[in-house]
């Protein structure tokens, strides 16, 4: 199974179906499953920080509990969307597919828990399934491969 490696707090954003998008400085061809694996990194200052704190603690998440070194949910890479920003300030998702060509409005908090500057790309995930239990694995830059959930 492809997994990515996200740092956490954002990993466990995205397991509990907070997060639907992941933002990344580079562009991905790849659709389908994709595993999600918390990295060992916690970023404690953001964790204190406004909607995280909260959004977390709804379900029953702080900067001291979060599962790191490992696969925590599945999900569905939908489509890989480049980032831009129209002239008021609105973020624009456009593929190159051009069926899924978009404008879209994607809220205050999943623009607070990504990084959607100009020039970036947004991977719009769906169907995520939080894992009863953090299965262990060793992340890596990049898309890669877990033998294991093949």
């Amino acid at each position: 199974m492809r997994c990515i490696t996200v740092i956490q707090p954002w990993a466990t954003l995205i397991a509990i179906g907070e997060k639907k998008f992941e933002t990344r400085s580079w562009k991905i061809a790849y659709h389908g499953e994709l595993a999600i694996h918390a990295g060992k990194k916690i970023d404690k200052k953001v964790c204190r920080l406004e909607p995280f704190r909260s959004v977390l603690a709804k379900h029953g998440y702080n900067e001291d509990n979060l599962p790191t070194g490992a696969i925590i949910a599945v999900c569905r890479l939908e489509e890989c969307w480049s980032v831009s920003r129209s002239a008021d300030s609105k973020i624009l998702l456009n593929s190159d597919r051009p069926a899924f060509a978009k404008e879209t409005s994607i809220g205050k908090q999943e623009e607070i828990f990504g990084d959607y500057s100009d020039g970036r790309f947004a991977w719009e995930l769906s169907e995520v399934q939080r894992l009863p239990e953090p299965v262990p694995a060793t992340g890596r830059q990049g898309l890669w491969t877990w033998e294991a959930l093949i």
